[in-house]
């Protein structure tokens, strides 16, 4: 079987091409024995090729899969001897993208003016987060910085699964209430108005059902230059309200104090706190550093101010699993999981063990919550356009019912 890959030699150059082997590890293997140290490899076939052939698209967000493939590249390049302005030049040449090639060509010339990585990384904060910096930083202070990178690569690489996870899951139940929506929208707004001019020839009152659709869709008629534009602003509103640090706050709490949705949020969220702090102590960061990385990446007020009541804790000599405990923000069994890591010695790998076991049930929570949520909407459209049918029938049926009386 052929594959395509993407490699580095020990000067830090690209190479590309295609390598024979009867599995991917083989290929990898054959590679390695030339002097290759590959970055990716696929399987040959439609849409394989030279990548960097092709012409830069711009995004102004930069993804967390770019992020991480940028740290996993850069900790390859790295581990070969290369040095960090050619490796970050290396970088900067094959992406496809004109914003990330301009952010690494801002951290490549800091680099040049005599920055250390972590400091070179500040200037882009937002792509670059607090605990990368940090990572990138103990990397080098203890001189392993290849190993630290792959560390970040894999800390964000399972950042982005989880979301990408849970927006795989949201997102078949928003394409129904969309199609739902549209639907109910058609049938109010162009097959409602087609039976109007047969209802006022009945000289009989409407059902209240149909009345208010009547209004409904008349309405919706003679105001559609305004009604359009001002759903539009409030969905707009909505989202920029919902991203908003008060927004936040308020749809935060809110969850937390739904029975089943608080339950599922505080397992998300004390996964994340015990990945992060799990990581950011197995680098050898300091624990009062860790806890306050850690509150940085955090959305949630409640559980920033948790982290806050943490590193008190923490200053005052008192255990994590202390503050940890109080508020029931956190899940218990991993309250005393992290009691029984301080007692141990072996905190970091307690929390590590932890998230990963949080991780995987998570995961398969929201699996289980995406196939009850399906039927759940599919029954509440049925239901919808079913009374928007009956209604617009509904008078037909009485008036059936009247001329069979008469007669």
């Amino acid at each position: 079987m052929s594959y395509s890959y993407t490699a580095y030699d020990k000067s830090g150059v690209l190479r590309e091409g295609e390598v024979e082997g009867s599995t991917e590890a083989e290929a990898t293997e054959t590679l390695r024995k030339k002097g290759l140290y590959v970055s990716t490899i696929n399987s040959s076939g439609k849409g394989s090729g030279k990548k960097t052939t092709k012409k830069r698209a711009g995004s102004k967000k930069i993804s967390s899969k770019t992020v991480a493939s940028f740290a996993r590249e850069l900790a390859v390049l790295v581990s070969t001897g290369t040095p960090l302005i050619d490796a970050m030049g290396s970088l900067e040449k094959q992406t496809t993208n004109d914003n990330w090639a301009a952010i690494i060509g801002r951290v490549r010339l800091r680099l040049e003016e005599g920055d250390a990585l972590s400091v070179a990384l500040e200037g882009d904060r937002q792509t670059f987060d607090a605990v990368f910096r940090s990572l990138v930083a103990a990397g080098e202070s203890s001189g392993h910085l290849d190993n630290m990178l792959m560390r970040v690569a894999v800390l964000t690489r399972k950042q982005a699964q989880i979301k990408s996870n849970v927006m795989g899951a949201l997102m078949y139940p928003i394409l129904l209430m969309g199609v739902g929506s549209v639907v109910v929208g058609l049938l109010i707004g162009v097959v409602l108005p087609r039976f109007a001019g047969m209802f006022e020839t009945l000289d009989t009152a409407l059902p209240p059902s149909t009345a208010v659709l009547m209004a409904i869709s008349e309405f919706m008629r003679s105001y559609w230059w305004g009604v359009i534009p001002a759903a539009g602003l409030a969905v707009f509103g909505i989202i920029h309200w919902i991203k908003s640090p008060a927004g936040q706050l308020v749809i935060g709490n809110a969850a937390l104090k739904v029975p089943k949705l608080g339950e599922i949020l505080r397992s998300f969220m004390t996964a994340r706190i015990t990945r992060l702090m799990g990581v950011l102590l197995e680098a050898k960061v300091p624990m009062l550093d860790a806890i306050h990385l850690t509150r940085e990446s955090l959305g949630l007020e409640r559980y920033r101010t948790l982290m806050t009541k943490a590193e008190d804790a923490v200053t005052r000599g008192e255990p994590i699993s202390t503050a940890f405990s109080s508020g029931g923000l956190m899940i218990p069994s991993a309250c005393e999981a992290i009691r029984n890591g301080e007692q141990s010695g072996r905190l970091a790998d307690v929390l590590m063990h932890v998230s990963d076991y949080l991780d995987e049930d998570n995961e398969t929570v929201i699996k289980s919550l995406s196939s009850l949520i399906e039927p759940v909407i599919m029954i509440v459209l049925g239901v919808l356009v079913g009374f928007v049918a009956i209604s617009m029938f509904l008078p037909l049926f009485d008036l059936t019912a009247t001329a069979g009386a008469a007669t």
